[in-house]
């Protein structure tokens, strides 16, 4: 693509020019690898003794608008690319603007919904509670007598955006292919993700889908609330959601803390996210604490559920592992894990990623295994990535920021609350849950119709090979070998397709059993389906041990 020469992009070029002219000479550009891009010419000498800080940076980019802010939002995790003064800055960004004008909020619902406000809702609200650069929210009652917020998207903000990220995107390819930053970096992959996150969050559909989702996903968890979608009246511009009457957690006094249950919350809240991460495999990546609220029955609320991450099965394995290692102090098993979630680049330095990762643990662990901060070591291990040539994936970073921020809504509620000690007792829970979701009904009648077919086929398959035997029509290709060693052969296959069956009806078997409600139990779950399973395990260790035995005495003689 390129950088574009179109009339309506040059203002756009302008003002990300003047914003690197700008931060030229500070540790922000330094730090990226950018110096080889901005000559002296083009930074001011004047005003230079000291260079911009941070929450310059923060309000500069609010002032560029939507894409630049949400830009800002996914440099937050970005510890490779930029020095932790400004992660931190951008990571307390406020996404708060000026509000749109009620006639074009109108405007846009009546055409979203095909009818007038005025018929649509009881009541409608025309001032917004809160206006963000992408939409606004108001209060709203419903025909029936709902209390529901609606949140209205920003007229033409689609269009901004497009023509924001094709900005971006060509600068991102220019600097890739001409810059040793680029190369190292992959502007162009940072922009495609941001460029992914922005067109799900245009569509509010995606957003109805997560708030049902999680709703769903957090049944379990008493003192978390998520607000459910009124569907009806929701589009891709227009999101319609049930009110719930809070506080945001950020605006609790000393006093207001003292009157709830603090631990318990944040207890509450840590677990449920975990179970989001390494059990249901999609989880909200913005649990911003201006997000969270408290509501007037004392439980925690989570809003604006736009922004989610997804992990594959076998990630969240390595991520379960990655947490528990960097939890307990275990550097060298954190490196060789995360090598495992990402892909090396030609220039990967594998010896110097594994030891930064390992001392950066351990240096943790210096003090004591309570006070390491999970999020941000896992914020450290992608800066690591970045300087030694090792890619991870995007999942990674968002994992890094909801840690992070996790870290902050936790402590809000209980500042002694100790999130490692939350890692390692919730452990075993955490393996148990992805061991009964490994045995759900799918899985299992998925077994039970492999071994179906498996019995069904064998003997048939048996016969052809036995009659084909009989009728001297099997031709094997053999050398010096006698009639004896051929059915000592044939033997040895009977006997272990006889075993591997009759190990394999015991796991289907504990397996069906694990649903059946018993007093008896062994480590919480019904004894006679524990019991098979030993007993299959068992049988699974001697068939194995016993093959690889004979195989070498076989071998030897």
């Amino acid at each position: 693509m390129g950088i574009s020469l179109k009339p309506e992009y040059l203002k756009r070029y302008r003002d990300i020019a003047w914003l690197l002219a700008k931060y030229g000479r500070s540790d922000l550009v330094k730090q990226a690898g950018l110096e080889d891009v901005i000559t002296d010419d083009d930074v001011k000498p004047t005003n230079t003794a000291s260079a911009p800080d941070a929450e310059q940076l923060s309000k500069d980019l609010e002032k560029m608008g939507p894409t630049f802010i949400k830009l800002a939002q996914l440099l937050s995790t970005r510890a490779d690319l930029l020095p932790v003064p400004y992660l931190e800055a951008l990571s307390r960004l406020q996404d708060d603007v000026e509000p749109f004008s009620f006639k074009e909020v109108e405007e846009i619902v009546t055409g979203e919904l095909g009818v007038r406000i005025s018929k649509a809702f009881a009541h409608f609200e025309a001032q917004p509670m809160a206006a963000a650069s992408l939409g606004q929210v108001h209060r709203a009652e419903l025909r029936d007598g709902r209390q529901v917020v609606v949140k209205v998207q920003r007229p033409n903000i689609r269009e901004v955006v497009v023509k924001d990220l094709e900005i971006l995107q060509g600068l991102a390819e220019f600097l890739d292919n001409h810059t040793e930053a680029g190369r190292r970096y992959d502007f162009a992959i940072i922009l495609s993700e941001l460029r992914k996150s922005l067109m799900r969050e245009l569509d509010y559909r995606q957003e109805v889908r997560h708030l049902i989702i999680f709703n769903r996903n957090f049944r379990e968890f008493k003192r978390l609330i998520v607000p459910l979608p009124v569907e009806d009246y929701c589009t891709s511009r227009v999101l319609t959601m049930e009110h719930i009457h809070g506080r945001k957690i950020t605006s609790l006094s000393p006093l207001a803390l003292m009157d709830i249950d603090g631990y318990g919350l944040a207890e509450e809240i840590f677990r449920a996210y975990l179970k989001q991460i390494l059990i249901d495999g999609i989880f909200h990546a913005d649990p911003h604490p201006g997000n969270v609220f408290l509501t007037d029955d004392n439980r925690i609320a989570l809003i604006d559920l736009g922004m989610v991450g997804r992990i594959t099965p076998q990630s969240q394995e390595n991520i379960l592992q990655l947490l528990l290692a960097i939890s307990e102090g275990r550097g060298d098993e954190a490196a060789a894990i995360t090598i495992k979630l990402g892909e090396p680049k030609e220039s990967f330095e594998e010896e110097s990623f594994s030891r930064q990762v390992a001392d950066l643990i351990t240096q943790h662990q210096g003090s004591r295994v309570e006070d390491i901060d999970a999020g941000r070591v896992v914020l450290e291990i992608t800066r690591i990535s970045g300087e030694t040539g090792f890619r991870l994936p995007p999942e990674f970073t968002l994992i890094a920021k909801t840690l992070l921020n996790l870290d902050l809504i936790v402590h809000t509620l209980d500042p002694g609350f100790n999130p490692n000690a939350s890692i390692r007792q919730h452990a075993t829970e955490i393996m148990r849950e992805r061991v009964m979701k490994s045995l759900s009904s799918g899985a299992i009648y998925n077994t039970i119709l492999e071994a179906k077919g498996l019995i069904e086929k064998l003997p048939g398959r048996i016969n052809s090979f036995l009659d084909a035997v009989a009728n001297n029509e099997m031709k094997i290709k053999v050398e010096a070998i006698d009639e004896a060693k051929l059915m000592e052969g044939m033997q040895k296959i009977a006997n272990r397709i006889t075993m591997g069956l009759v190990i394999a009806a015991l796991i289907v078997g504990a397996a069906m059993l694990m649903r059946v409600e018993t007093k008896f139990t062994i480590f919480g779950y019904p004894g006679l389906a524990i019991i098979f399973f030993f007993i299959a395990a068992g049988a699974g260790l001697w068939f194995v041990f016993h093959m690889l035995f004979k195989d070498e005495k076989s071998e030897e003689k």
